[in-house]
């Protein structure tokens, strides 16, 4: 939103004894065709006897004639202006055909008119450096914009600035000679150079302002680091199409905002500030400038004041100490999605889970969290989330660490970097695997080298067309496409990677004896065995993912259902330990083995070493045990349960050049954290670099987990829980600020130039450290309150959302599906609240999913696709589905760090509030009023007001001027205007998108999303409603009074765009929107505005804008601050919709 700067001018002249000023000419009003708003203006002059008459000079300059009656000891003028800092795009513009291409000729008559700032000066035409200077311009046929855009940077980069106080403007030829100037020497260059290439263009004095930018710049300087004024010159060009545009040598940019033309001339002696006679004498000139905000609208780049942000930082201490003292327990994460910063436009930043650059994106992202949270912590490069129609899962870059701050991993960089290049072979994946193995006390006879399927992958070639190659099959599935070439290009008869069976000896005997039930002390802990194939090779499954997940598993020995060995991972809800000491998992593989360790290429053999191995049964791989056991190492006989053969495995697999160690599932957080740290202790050893992928540590509250996933068009970061309101503010700015410093964004800009979230959410998880601890199961009621309070304040709902929303959006309030499902609601808690009575403090924690599970969904039954997703409290369905988390989804990611943790410090306050004291306030049956008036921005201020309020009530001192960067961002200011003491502003509003039917398409059938209807609030203030209308497009507005005498609200809804798709195809587009403010007792329009979906001007935007400012000039250029409709208007009052009545659909006749 705009800015309101003012500029205060003082320029003074003392003399040495009174004079006759004659007539003085001053040029420093802002010049007519200035872009920049000027708001207010005025010039103040002494000595005050002098008379003043305005006047515009040949160019249509504004000028001041200054006539003094009396002598004189001074001369002073006091400029003070108030300009609206909007942007807007300078190249915003089209051009004629004829001059799209330089060179170009203006037509006898233009060329004519402009005449004087084609007229080159015959002094300056002779110079020989300025010659010279012209003649290395490159002249090659090029887009006229692009070649003007070079010439100002060439001299921009040619020309040194600095101040010169010496009157007069430099020639071109001593500008040259000297390499240097200022900026009116620098101008006058250009525009000589301009007019000698045949290009109109004359020259500019005016004001430069520039402002401290809110967010520095990655790229290049970020401008100038206090607020800054000054007298400026540049150079203005005409383009046929474009009319006149400004090229500022000094910066080597177009004029924007900040550029505010005081005279525009072709000569710079006619644009002199000021110009006149005066009697000899001595003069003492000085002047001064200075600029000054006076006017910030709330904006999301600088959202709060430092005063403003202490506040939010007491009032977080105050919560937390309301947290502790009732016992809540409450621990807070997140979901924070980023988009790339300089793709905007990829497919993978907009629509698709996964894509070329994503995956490099989050490895830097990971790197940066690692450095700040994971410090002894390892990563883990695993699989991700596998949806229906999609070829491969995604993946998932983790950071896991030990809560208790004690190291998982000493050395961090031995894990290598996917982004940098690397030459291990699979000998360094055979050599590592034996070490590992010796290392944990196994043998490497049960090393398995993997192939791929030699059998499928000829059958494959088979099959192919008879015209194509292997290596190019030309197939229609890229994947597939690029498999056979992959497998072609590296030999049929390659080793993929190697295989080390192996498993937790959870049978060993003797586990039972003290001190081997605890890693880090002495006694079998890991053990393996034998894989036994029809083949004599084992061949992986055909496919792309890492080997570990195309093991052959299915051709192991048959084992009986009764007998497979199942690894059941620990329930939640069970008591653990402390973790064993760190040191004792190094100490217990330290000394078992000496990995050999390769340098330049050599390396000497490990010795070697007999390892016992022992069996489920008890007895020795090595010969028979007392008890007579048969050899494990054997063959099962046929339709024999091999219960004995071990099937997990760990593999070690070269990827370009990366080693890559697949870890294998286990049941238990120490038995992971062992084989762990025999893996560094043997990289360490080996001096091998590596990479962690397969299966992650089991779920375990002594292990702090952060994740960065990719999901559609977004990168996700599952940002480990804070304890604290401290903690949770460090933790969102480091990772705000980490994903910038990345290039990745917050943010995203709509091709219309709306601000918007990334599109991937900003998801709320709360819980408790462990799901024991967890606030909604130890008191269900607390959440039946949080939904209760959310239905009945519609603003926490829609207020921080993204732009889908409805019932078939990601986050669906319960009374958005069915009719019923308030009805049905007051039973679950009314469930709740009895079983509280029988229960007390002692309630279940399965009551809660039970009561609220088959309510907290969407229409098609989907109970993750919801406002209040309960897939993580305590779901019967897994382990990982009994976590004791609340996941709040109607939350957009917010483009600054500081408006995400106000919205955090809320949702604490809430809980604070609702633990201390159950909302127990009966369910409001909203109706279609949900999606009618509290649509509109005035009507969810209203209801979030009332939140605060009651917020303030219970101890929670909340300011609204908060959330007030909130509602710019969600709801933005399109424009206004002033008419006959009215003010008429158009505002964005809220409009659910409906899914539409199922199509057939390729492949299968799909279900589009009807955006094609948008929605605006108009609010008018001033307004007689006896007398006056508000009209679109010709019909009258349903203007709803807002509480404040004058003050009216109405919504208008329209169909944008005309998609083949929609809910009523056949009703066209209805922009532009033109409003009027009608008088009906004179029954005409006294003045109105129009709305645009689309550039005015007709340019067909193909990309979306590559920042803040883009955006804004594109969203400030659809709104025209006149355009009312002419002639008679005969108006009758609108007639509400009986459903709708704050709102009038122009859909409907």
């Amino acid at each position: 939103m705009p800015i309101h700067v003012a500029l205060h001018h003082t320029t003074r002249y003392r003399y040495d004894r009174p004079v006759n000023l004659g007539p003085q000419i001053v040029r420093l009003r802002p010049a007519p065709h200035c872009r920049t708003p000027i708001v207010a203006y005025s010039m103040t002059v002494e000595p005050a006897q002098h008379f003043i008459n305005w006047q515009q000079d040949p160019f249509s300059n504004y000028l001041a004639r200054l006539v003094f009656p009396e002598r004189t000891e001074h001369f002073e003028i006091t400029i003070d202006l108030v300009a609206e800092m909007s942007v807007y795009n300078p190249f915003d513009f089209f051009l004629e055909a004829s001059a799209e291409q330089y060179p170009f000729n203006y037509d006898d008559a233009l060329k004519t008119e402009l005449a004087p700032y084609l007229a080159c000066d015959p002094q300056t035409s002779a110079a020989p450096l300025f010659r010279a200077y012209l003649d290395g311009v490159d002249r090659t046929p090029a887009g006229t914009v692009n070649f003007l855009v070079a010439l100002n940077q060439q001299l921009q980069h040619d020309i040194r600035y600095l101040v010169r106080m010496e009157p007069g403007v430099q020639t071109p030829e001593q500008t040259l000679e000297l390499a240097s100037g200022s900026c009116r020497d620098s101008a006058w260059l250009l525009v000589q150079l301009c007019r000698h290439l045949g290009i109109a263009a004359r020259f500019v004095s005016g004001y430069l302002i520039q402002l401290t930018p809110d967010v520095k710049a990655l790229d290049g300087p970020s401008g100038t680091s206090v607020d800054f004024t000054d007298l400026h010159a540049w150079c203005e060009v005409y383009l046929p199409g474009a009319g006149w545009i400004g090229f500022d040598p000094t910066s080597g940019l177009l004029a924007g905002e900040g550029h505010i033309p005081l005279a525009c001339t072709p000569q710079p002696t006619s644009a002199a500030p000021v110009e006149g006679l005066i009697d000899e004498c001595e003069v003492a000139f000085e002047h001064e400038m200075t600029v000054t905000r006076v006017y910030e609208s709330p904006r999301v780049t600088k959202p709060y004041t430092e005063s403003q942000w202490d506040a939010v930082r007491t009032l977080g201490a105050h919560v937390d100490d309301a947290l502790s003292a009732g016992d809540v327990r409450l621990t807070q994460g997140g979901e924070p999605t980023f988009v790339s910063i300089d793709d905007r436009d990829g497919a993978e930043w907009n629509t698709d889970a996964l894509g070329p650059t994503k995956r490099g994106y989050a490895t830097e992202l990971v790197q940066r969290l690692r450095a700040e949270y994971g410090e002894g912590g390892f990563l883990h490069f695993g699989q991700g989330k596998w949806y229906p129609g999609e070829q491969l899962p995604r993946w998932a870059l983790s950071i896991f660490w030990r809560a208790d701050g004690q190291p998982v991993w000493h050395d961090p960089s031995l894990f290598a970097d996917e982004r940098e290049p690397s030459a291990c072979t699979t000998d360094d994946a055979k050599r590592f695997i034996d070490a590992l193995a010796a290392r944990l006390g196994l043998t490497d006879e049960f090393v398995r080298p993997g192939y791929e399927d030699v059998w499928y992958y000829l059958w494959r070639e088979r099959r192919l067309p008879v015209n194509v190659d292997p290596f190019d099959s030309r197939l229609d599935d890229e994947l597939e496409r690029a498999r056979l070439r992959k497998v072609f290009d590296q030999q049929l008869d390659s080793v993929v990677g190697y295989v080390l069976p192996i498993k937790r000896a959870d049978d060993v005997p003797g586990r039972d004896r003290p001190g081997l039930d605890r890693p880090g002390l002495d006694g079998p802990r890991w053990q393996t065995g034998p894989w036994f194939f029809r083949d004599e090779r084992m061949y992986l499954v055909p496919g792309d993912s890492p080997m570990g997940y195309r093991l052959p598993l299915d051709s192991l020995p048959w084992v009986a259902g009764a007998d497979y060995p199942y690894l059941i991972e620990r329930d939640p809800f069970a008591p653990r330990d402390a973790l064993p000491d760190a040191a004792a998992f190094r100490a217990r593989h330290a000394g078992t083995a000496d990995a050999p360790r390769y340098l330049a290429g050599a390396h000497r053999e490990a010795p070697v070493q007999t390892v016992m191995q022992w069996r489920s049964d008890g007895t020795a791989a090595g010969g028979r045990h007392a008890h007579g056991a048969p050899d494990a190492q054997r063959r099962p006989e046929r339709f024999e349960s091999a219960a004995w053969i071990t099937r997990t495995a760990l593999c070690a697999e070269v990827r370009n050049g990366i080693l890559y160690l697949f870890m294998p599932p286990l049941a238990a957080l120490e038995d992971y954290l062992d084989l762990l740290a025999a893996i560094e202790l043997t990289a360490h050893a080996l001096g091998v670099k590596l990479v962690l992928e397969g299966y992650p540590p089991p779920r375990d509250a002594r292990l702090k987990l952060l994740q960065v996933t990719p999901d559609p068009g977004v990168i996700e970061v599952n940002i480990h829980p804070a304890r604290s309101f401290d903690e949770l503010v460090g933790q969102t700015e480091f990772l705000y600020d980490a994903a910038w410093q990345t290039r990745l964004s917050s943010e995203k800009f709509m091709v219309d130039g709306r601000h918007v979230g990334t599109g991937g959410g900003n998801h709320f998880v709360l819980g408790g450290a462990t799901p024991a601890d967890s606030p909604f199961l130890r008191r269900p009621d607390l959440l039946a309150s949080l939904i209760a309070y959310w239905h009945n304040h519609p603003s926490l709902s829609y207020l921080f959302s993204g732009l889908f929303i409805g019932p078939t959006s990601q986050a669906p309030r319960v009374d958005e599906a069915r009719n019923d499902q308030v009805y049905e609601l007051d039973i679950a808690f009314a469930e709740i609240q009895r079983n509280k009575l029988l229960y007390g403090q002692d309630m279940p924690p399965w009551l809660v999913d039970r009561v609220l599970r088959n309510l907290l969904i969407d229409v098609t039954g989907n109970t993750h696709r919801s406002e209040f997703c309960i897939d993580k409290l305590y779901s019967p369905d897994s382990p990982t589905g009994r976590l004791g988390l609340l996941e709040l989804r109607a939350f957009e990611m917010p483009p600054h760090a500081r408006m995400s943790i106000v919205q955090q410090l809320l949702l604490r306050a809430l809980v604070a509030r609702f633990w201390a004291a159950p909302y127990t306030t009966p369910l409001t049956r909203w109706g279609t009023a949900l999606h009618d008036r509290f649509m509109l921005p005035a009507f969810l201020k209203m209801d979030f007001d009332d939140v605060l309020a009651e917020l303030r009530d219970a101890g929670f001192a909340f300011d609204p001027a908060w959330f007030a960067p909130h509602f710019e961002f969600r709801f933005p200011l399109f424009g206004q205007i002033a008419v006959n003491g009215m003010q008429l502003s158009l505002r964005g509003a809220l409009e659910p998108w409906h899914v539409m039917g199922e199509e057939g398409a390729i492949g299968g059938t799909v279900r589009y999303v009807d955006s094609s209807v948008e929605r605006l609030e108009v609010r008018v203030t001033g307004l007689n409603d006896n007398r006056h209308v508000v009209t679109v497009n010709g019909r009258a507005l349903p203007l709803q009074p807002t509480g404040t005498v004058g003050e009216y609200v109405a919504g208008v809804r329209y169909k944008a765009w005309a998609p083949p798709s929609a809910l009523h195809p056949t009703i066209g587009v209805h922009a532009p929107l033109t409003f009027d403010i009608v008088d009906t007792w004179l029954q005409r329009s006294l003045g109105g505005c129009r709305y645009h979906v689309a550039h005015p001007g007709g340019r067909n935007y193909a990309t979306f804008p590559v920042n803040a400012y883009e955006a804004e000039s594109r969203r400030l250029a659809r709104f025209v601050a006149m355009g009312h409709t002419p002639g008679r208007m005969d108006v009758s009052a609108a007639a509400p919709s009986r459903e709708f009545p704050f709102t009038l659909d122009l859909r409907r006749p």
